[in-house]
């Protein structure tokens, strides 16, 4: 049966879900963020910084931030929003034979409309088991008047050398380059490759994308979220990056559910979700 043990990390209040068969997701209430995936009989595939924060207020560099209401700087708030540094409530746990889930939810409040004067309820789902991890964000509009966002799961997935690392899937997408001030351009190769810093926000993307390396690969899939953003900084932008050591950018590559090209708009008692699965293979 599955066992879900709360523990303590770095003096954060975290869930560990683990499923029948061995696979386990480590959780912080914390900006409701996953920090550790491991597949069944598998090892760890998030990226962690070995020197990241851990402090109410502070985002977590690594594992799956949680980016609402604002991606980066597409909007007046902080870079990010304010999700990622907030506390969620845990609402529900629950097992199956070959999973285990949990739910937290983020509702606004004075804090929140302090920085943006919306009322919403945001919700994430964590499941885990076998050889999958399931993150899906749901927002729902509670208040009288409409709002837009844009959001992601900041995934930093785990590679074993960034130089022998492959994305598959991207092939004619269109992405704005935030190297090159924005710049729109196509995407022309079929197999991507990494000797540089990148940071691209590919538009429409379909669903299904391949990570690849030496003798493993993940797939990744999304649902809801139309964009995917690829980033890693490089040696020069790691430097530049106080919560990540030296080295960190050569065991890191982010490939992020988005929704970052046209913001969401959402109705009074309207909803949206959107859902990032990752498969080791």
């Amino acid at each position: 049966m599955a066992i879900d043990t709360t523990e303590n990390v770095h003096g954060l209040a975290a869930l560990r879900l683990t499923a029948p068969d061995g696979a386990s997701a480590f959780v912080t209430h914390h900006g409701a963020h996953v920090l550790s995936w491991i597949p069944a009989g598998g090892d760890e595939r998030l990226y962690l910084s070995e020197t990241a924060v851990y402090a109410a207020g502070t985002p977590i560099r690594g594992g799956i931030p949680v980016i609402f209401p604002q991606f980066g700087t597409l909007g007046g708030l902080a870079r990010h929003g304010f999700a990622r540094t907030m506390t969620w409530k845990l609402d529900d746990q629950r097992a199956g034979a070959d999973y285990s889930l949990a739910m937290w939810h983020l509702d606004s409040d004075a804090a929140t409309q302090a920085l943006w004067p919306h009322e919403f309820r945001a919700e994430i789902t964590v499941s885990v088991g076998g050889n999958q991890l399931d993150v899906e964000l749901a927002i729902e509009n509670t208040g009288s008047k409409s709002f837009d966002f844009t959001a992601a799961l900041h995934t930093y997935l785990r590679v074993r050398e960034i130089e022998h690392a492959r994305l598959t899937g991207l092939l004619h997408a269109e992405y704005r380059d935030q190297l090159a001030g924005g710049a729109v351009r196509t995407e022309t190769r079929e197999t991507i490759t990494f000797d540089g810093p990148v940071d691209r926000n590919y538009l429409d993307v379909p669903p299904r994308l391949v990570l690849g390396e030496s003798g493993r690969q993940l797939l990744i899939e999304a649902s809801g979220f139309p964009d995917v953003v690829v980033w890693n900084p490089w040696d020069t932008g790691n430097a530049q990056i106080k919560d990540m050591p030296a080295l960190g950018f050569r065991r890191m590559l982010c490939v992020e559910a988005a929704a970052v090209g046209m913001p969401i708009v959402l109705e009074p008692g309207a909803a949206w979700s959107g859902r990032q699965t990752l498969v080791a293979m």
